[in-house]
């Protein structure tokens, strides 16, 4: 197909803005399931079960839809700072991209990263005012929030210049005015893709060239490479150069080049410049990989990703409990499960430590980890992580450390509370606005000091309030920050949870289980109501007696507990603590867990 005919987009919007839901009506009004048994399935893009509980995109994916003898190729962006890694190698595979926008919330946080990615790569921009259908929208308000990001963003003129679209993704509708009443159909969305992103420029009588930006693995085909053609073309059965990241030049035979039909890859003969392929046959290719004509092989410019700022450690579970649960329990299989996660992530970093048994994660932030841990957890993996610590590093003899951008919406009661909570973790407001007895506010804020505040937010504002972060670069070293973590409840003995010991227990603070509980000595049970950790029997039985009373028997009657999330353990993690994950289960514990070695370790620590 001619280049000209082709359009590579990709889609930025902020979590639930209707980005997945968008993609499913462009799929099906394009007919690209007219002849598929699953018509009525939703959220065709979040394939990754992650992605359908959380709501969020995590991995990028592509589909194609046609019109008119036009083919425009859609690649899905993660929308979270965290993911950064995939946007920024995704977006060197289209010359445009949506920007899909709330019609009531406007352009959000997540939604600031991309669009400046692909804004410094010049690429068009169409913004669509998305959910028209919602009572309190409000599309002028939010294109004047719109047109003031693109400005604080460096957009040049002819970016400023970007056409409009509204839609309303859940009913599969578009127009180019304001008016839900006025619109039918998804198509005027389609025509303004095509009438505005260009076409790519490229040369299809050169040498075939390709940057990998994306591997996948397939159950039947094998190691799949993905990327844009950027010149030539690749035949099925073609030899070509697979040129490594260090340079090093391997000869390799391509066994079949799929394109994206709807959201099937299907098999071709042949794919000429500009269009987005998956190759197979090309052994231990990875991200950033050339793959080039055999004769005449050129590498392309390496894909630069920003450094991590997170890092974490990955170790072999050494609790009384460990290979009950997991599959895969050694040191040698979570290392190759680490470094397989190379394959597909650049902004992962995996470093051997000076034990056998532990490996350091670094990663983008405490959420692009946690993805990773529950990854493996869910594939068998049982295994031990500590606490996230941040990254610093020296500039001509400075001491930096990452930091985060925070946005916060919540009732203006609760402002109070978040600012003065914000601020005793070295963070300082950097704008307040009011409106309607909604408090904005943003904030500059160290890394470590934001590690662990997101529970404590939801407590403050009583599950009300909204936060966004987004990394703003490194600053100079911004000093100690108080331990502002309560203590835990610590089991003082192996055993089974008793409803005698937890009602003993939860007088002390917030229990993390319920009664017929396996735990051992040294697991966290709870959280302390005072600072400090204390040890509980929750497995004490109470005394049998030969004496009757008429209260004896009567049912001990429990507070609910409080049910952690993966995210939530992590962020309670201290420096002497450690997350037991297993494909089952996760369970907080100490480091040490014999509470007369821990003691012993305390003291010799503090002297």
């Amino acid at each position: 197909m001619d280049a000209r005919h082709l359009r590579n987009i990709a889609i930025i919007a902020h979590v639930d803005h209707g980005k997945t839901t968008l993609v499913d009506a462009l799929l099906r009004q394009t007919l690209a399931y007219k002849d598929r048994r699953d018509e009525v399935v939703e959220r065709l893009m979040d394939t990754n079960d992650l992605e359908r509980e959380k709501g969020i995109t995590i991995f990028s994916k592509n589909a194609s839809v046609q019109r008119d003898g036009f083919t425009i190729n859609i690649v899905d962006t993660p929308g979270h700072a965290d993911f950064g890694g995939e946007v920024e190698r995704v977006l060197q595979m289209v010359e445009g991209a949506l920007l899909l926008v709330d019609a009531a919330e406007g352009p959000m946080p997540q939604t600031k990263f991309v669009l400046k990615k692909a804004l410094e790569l010049g690429h068009k921009i169409i913004v669509v005012i998305n959910k028209l259908d919602r009572k309190d929208a409000r599309s002028d308000y939010v294109l004047d929030k719109t047109f003031d990001l693109f400005v604080e963003l460096g957009a040049t003129d002819q970016q400023l210049d970007f056409p409009i679209v509204y839609a309303s993704s859940v009913q599969g509708k578009a127009g180019l005015v304001d008016d839900l009443d006025e619109m039918t159909s998804i198509a005027p969305l389609i025509e303004t893709i095509i009438e505005t992103i260009p076409h790519p420029k490229v040369d299809q009588d050169a040498p075939f060239q390709m940057l990998v930006v994306s591997v996948q693995d397939d159950e039947y085909k094998g190691k799949m490479a993905i990327g844009r053609i950027r010149r030539g073309l690749v035949k099925r059965g073609q030899t070509v150069t697979h040129i490594t990241r260090e340079g090093e030049q391997i000869r390799a035979r391509v066994n079949e080049v799929l394109m994206y039909v709807g959201m099937d890859r299907v098999s071709v003969e042949e794919a000429d410049a500009g269009n987005i392929v998956a190759l197979t046959g090309i052994a231990d290719v990875r991200i950033g990989d050339t793959l080039a004509c055999a004769d005449r092989p050129k590498a392309l410019p390496p894909i630069h990703v920003d450094l991590p700022t997170v890092e974490m450690t990955f170790g072999v579970n050494t609790s009384p409990f460990a290979g009950r649960e997991g599959t895969y329990v050694t040191s040698r299989k979570i290392r190759e499960r680490l470094f397989k996660e190379l394959e597909s992530d650049v902004a992962l970093r995996v470093t051997e430590t000076d034990s056998m048994d532990t490996f350091l994660v670094a990663g983008r932030g405490e959420l692009h980890l946690a993805i990773l841990v529950e990854k493996m957890r869910r594939e068998g993996y049982e295994f031990q992580v500590g606490k996230p610590q941040v990254i610093f590093r020296e500039v001509d003899g400075v001491r930096q450390e990452p930091i985060e951008h925070v946005f916060v919406e919540v009732p203006e009661e609760y402002a109070g509370a978040v600012i003065e909570k914000i601020g005793s973790r070295r963070g300082e407001m950097t704008d307040m606005q009011v409106e309607n007895g909604a408090a904005f506010l943003q904030f500059r804020i160290p890394t470590r000091g934001f590690i662990g505040y997101r529970t404590e937010f939801l407590t403050d504002t009583r599950g009300s309030g909204i936060l966004n972060t987004q990394h703003a670069g490194y600053a100079e070293y911004a000093g100690d920050i108080e331990d502002h973590r309560k203590g835990f409840l610590i089991a003082y003995e192996d055993g089974v949870t008793s409803g005698y010991g937890l009602e003993a227990a939860e007088e002390r603070g917030v229990l993390f289980l319920g009664p017929q509980v396996p735990v051992y000595g040294g697991m966290i049970v709870g959280q302390n109501q005072r600072p400090g950790d204390l040890e509980v029997n929750v497995a004490k039985q109470k005394q049998k007696t030969n004496i009757r009373s008429s209260t004896s028997d009567i049912a001990v009657r429990l507070t609910p507990p409080r049910v952690l999330s993966l995210e939530n353990a992590i962020e309670l993690l201290g420096d002497d603590d450690l997350l037991e994950v297993t494909p089952e289960s996760f369970r907080l514990r100490k480091q040490i867990l014999d509470h007369v070695k821990r003691k012993r370790s305390m003291r010799s620590s503090q002297d």
